[in-house]
């Protein structure tokens, strides 16, 4: 009997701060040992596996409440995550793909990420989406915006009649082109989803 592989994967990553608690460190260590030593043995291993898309919800609308010397450290990792790693996922034919709100960040930041999604863009070994800035309910509110600053949404296309279907309004969505995620893995061990894809995890896995 086969295994069934999911084609895409998406992982709230939480629990970092116990991690390093626990052990007496200070809680960007948490963090640190993500993006260090699991994050890219963990994309290969699904790679060669034959998952097609893994999303890792790497920061949330809510997390800039966190202690401003948390966050600033955070996002210093981010940075240099990106020109650490960004480069040797590309080789590795890693395609790059961001959801949420990216205008929140600092321009360098912003750049790093766009630069990095650019380059990627023709990679097809796997494909990985970062969730940055990015919530579940904020991303249906900005899809209804595009929705209705369109040029021609549909719904004024059909006079109102009918109304909008859910495959036109996906298009809005950050995911659009993305398949909905079958297995949704919370690392802290919390069994909610505290708002991660609200409007794609109908039917997924927990």
């Amino acid at each position: 009997m086969g295994i069934n592989i999911p084609q895409h994967i998406a992982i709230i990553m939480d629990g970092n701060r116990r991690w390093a608690l626990e052990r007496g460190l200070p809680a960007l260590e948490g963090h640190r040992r993500v993006t260090d030593k699991i994050l890219e043995p963990l994309i290969e291993h699904a790679a060669k596996r034959g998952v097609k898309f893994i999303t890792f919800w790497a920061w949330s609308t809510e997390n800039w409440k966190r202690d401003k010397h948390e966050v600033e450290g955070i996002m210093r990792l981010f940075k240099g995550t990106l020109r650490s790693r960004g480069n040797r996922l590309h080789e590795k034919g890693v395609q790059v793909r961001i959801i949420g709100d990216i205008s929140k960040f600092d321009a360098q930041l912003r750049t790093l990420l766009t630069d990095l999604v650019e380059k990627t863009k023709h990679n097809t070994k796997i494909t990985v989406i970062f969730a940055l800035n990015y919530g579940g309910r904020d991303e249906i509110v900005r899809a209804m915006v595009k929705y209705f600053n369109a040029p021609q949404p549909p719904l004024k296309i059909r006079g109102g009649k009918g109304g909008v279907t859910e495959r036109e309004f996906e298009q809005y969505l950050d995911t659009s082109g993305i398949p909905d995620p079958e297995l949704i893995i919370r690392t802290g061990g919390e069994q909610r989803l505290s708002g991660f894809l609200l409007w794609q995890s109908e039917y997924s896995e927990l």
